[in-house]
């Protein structure tokens, strides 16, 4: 009785072809969407001797909610 070992190298997965393309476009769509919503959103409501600190601290939230929220795509 012989013990034959045999190696079978498996052979890398390949992402399914949704999660190679449709998922970072929808990623993208879905983060400049909501980048720029917010950002345009910012300037509405102007208050007083906010000058351009409202603006630039909601687009740098709504960055930081981009990446946190899709960033692992």
């Amino acid at each position: 009785e012989t013990m034959v070992d045999i190696d079978i190298k498996a052979k890398p997965l390949q992402p399914h072809w949704y999660e190679r393309y449709v998922q970072p476009c929808v990623a993208e769509l879905l983060g400049s969407a909501l980048f720029i919503f917010i950002g345009c959103l910012s300037v509405v409501e102007d208050t007083e001797g906010m000058g351009r600190l409202q603006p630039a601290l909601a687009h740098g939230l709504a960055l930081g909610l981009t990446i946190a929220i899709l960033g692992d795509i």
